[in-house]
């Protein structure tokens, strides 16, 4: 799909607790295909210091209202922006960019896993996946147990296991030390979405397990379209940009998991 430079109307801003917030955002265009795992850069108004746009991974698409929303959490000034934005308020987008998730076939069992703000991208590609046929599950990973959201929108979806590194919430530890990856369960693919020591440690299982994996990468990606070079990574094709050959790679594609 053509990409889009559009200023979007704000439709809601939720807060969903200290750090984070859900923006739905509506176009008075029809927005066309979004794949699940696209991303969307954002231009912060009136942030005079925020010089390049941020990227976000579109959480969850409504097509036939024109509406997509993004996760927006909280880390500086550019963010904090963002999380202050009402509804009436506009915000400059480029869009859909990258390439998203391929699609599960109807009669696979598949793990989506997300961790911290990486649960963004798996809203989408929960319903699309169920709506296909497939069997969902879906790992969340946070830090405590007041950084987890959106745990009953997932739930609707399939069934829903969670990991705290301090124990507040589910199992105690990293999304690798759940259960779920046990004898009991067999997938036939991981999808996953979070920092970068986590996509190494579930890639390294899934290499373990024997289970084709697919992970979006979060390096910095302030163009969009592979002319700043900021995103670069090392595939076994060669270096290439996370934001126009990503962000989605197949583990085996990269050169960390070799």
């Amino acid at each position: 799909m053509d990409k889009k430079v559009c200023d979007l109307l704000i439709i809601r801003n939720i807060k969903l607790n200290h750090d984070n917030y859900l923006l739905e955002l509506e176009s008075d265009e029809l927005l066309g295909t979004i794949v699940p795992g696209q991303f969307v850069n954002v231009l912060v108004p009136d942030a005079p210091s925020t010089f390049l746009r941020r990227p976000f991974s579109i959480h969850e698409t409504n097509i036939s209202n024109n509406r997509f929303s993004i996760l927006v959490k909280v880390v500086g000034e550019g963010t904090r922006k963002l999380g202050l934005l009402q509804p009436g308020n506009h915000l400059n987008v480029i869009f859909p960019l990258g390439n998203g998730f391929s699609r599960p076939k109807n009669y696979e069992k598949i793990l989506l896993i997300g961790g911290g703000v990486g649960i963004a991208p798996m809203m989408h590609m929960a319903r699309e996946s169920k709506e296909l046929g497939a069997e969902i599950h879906i790992l969340l990973g946070a830090r405590t147990d007041k950084d987890h959201i959106l745990i009953e929108d997932f739930s609707k979806h399939g069934p829903v296991y969670l990991t705290t590194n301090d124990g507040s919430l589910g199992v105690h530890g990293f999304v690798t030390h759940h259960p779920v990856f046990s004898a009991d369960h067999h997938f036939n693919r991981i999808y996953c979405c979070g920092p970068d020591p986590m996509t190494h440690a579930v890639a390294a299982k899934a290499a373990q397990l024997d289970i084709d994996c697919e992970v979006s990468l979060e390096n910095m990606m302030a163009c969009g379209f592979g002319v700043c070079l900021c995103c670069v990574t090392s595939t076994t094709s060669g270096n290439q940009c996370v934001c126009t050959e990503g962000p989605v790679f197949n583990t085996k594609q990269l050169k960390w998991q070799i």
